[in-house]
């Protein structure tokens, strides 16, 4: 299911948009958190047609978001500049998801500094081999052309970078295409696991540096990296480049590393 189908497929219902099939955004039994996100992110911007950029989120995986779902969204506090929308997706009758949306408009900076490139500088694009998508991967990777970005592999420091583009980016806009793809790699922590078993992001708070963004040919550099992992629970901390390595977002995320 390309993503625009994805898309279409939400339907307004009172209050609320719900759909009724998770296509090849599933991972087992819950959505890929990047596809309910990109839901409630829809959900909130058609429900308010006249905000403005979206800056930051925090998002609560709070549980499976199944094929069916319900989205709302509310206005939490409305300013001159600054407006707060939290939506909640429900599926098999729960909460499953919780998003809080920050959409600012732009004013005269007070301050202004560049983001600097990625360090340790990453392999390039034309040299990254690609990786092809596997059995054991979750199905929502079947969406993506995935190169690598670093030299090594297997277990080492609890870093994880990758080229990556979606095969279809049909119907998507540029910050709507951040939400889905933006928490698209495996934790870092992944790296240091002293065996195989199921990783689950459990939140994800993002920044939006750049509320235009564009990359070349769809391809964006990814990074996750872990910061401290034990009791059987990570902390991650997430960038994201496009294609010239300009910083665009940067966020991060608890996960639960099982097994």
């Amino acid at each position: 299911m390309s993503i625009k189908a994805f898309l279409d497929g939400l339907k307004r219902e009172g209050d609320a948009f719900v759909t009724a099939d998770g296509g090849d955004w599933m991972q087992g039994r819950t959505m890929y958190g990047g596809a309910s996100s990109l839901l409630a992110y829809a959900a909130a911007t058609r429900t308010f047609t006249d905000l403005p950029p979206l800056r930051a989120a925090q998002v609560g995986f709070i549980g499976p978001v199944g094929a069916e779902s319900s989205t709302t969204a509310r206005i939490l506090r409305q300013g001159r500049s600054v407006t707060q929308v939290e939506t909640e997706i429900h599926s098999g009758g729960a909460l499953a998801h919780r998003g809080l949306w920050l959409f600012g408009s732009a004013r005269e900076p007070n301050a202004e500094y560049p983001a600097g490139p990625p360090e340790p500088r990453p392999l390039p694009l034309a040299e990254g081999d690609e990786l092809p998508f596997s059995g054991l991967a979750p199905s929502f990777i079947g969406q993506y052309e995935i190169r690598k970005a670093q030299e090594g592999s297997g277990k080492g420091d609890p870093v994880v970078r990758r080229w990556f583009r979606l095969k279809d980016r049909e119907g998507l806009d540029p910050i709507a295409e951040l939400v889905l793809v933006g928490d698209t790699l495996p934790p870092g922590s992944m790296r240091q696991m002293q065996r195989r078993g199921p990783i689950s992001s459990i939140n994800w708070s993002f920044n939006i540096l750049d509320t235009e963004p564009a990359t070349g040919d769809g391809w964006w550099l990814a990074e996750t990296a872990g910061e401290h992992a034990d009791d059987g629970f990570s902390s991650e901390r997430l960038k994201l480049w496009n294609s010239d390595e300009k910083l665009v977002m940067t966020g991060f995320q608890c996960a639960a590393i099982f097994g």
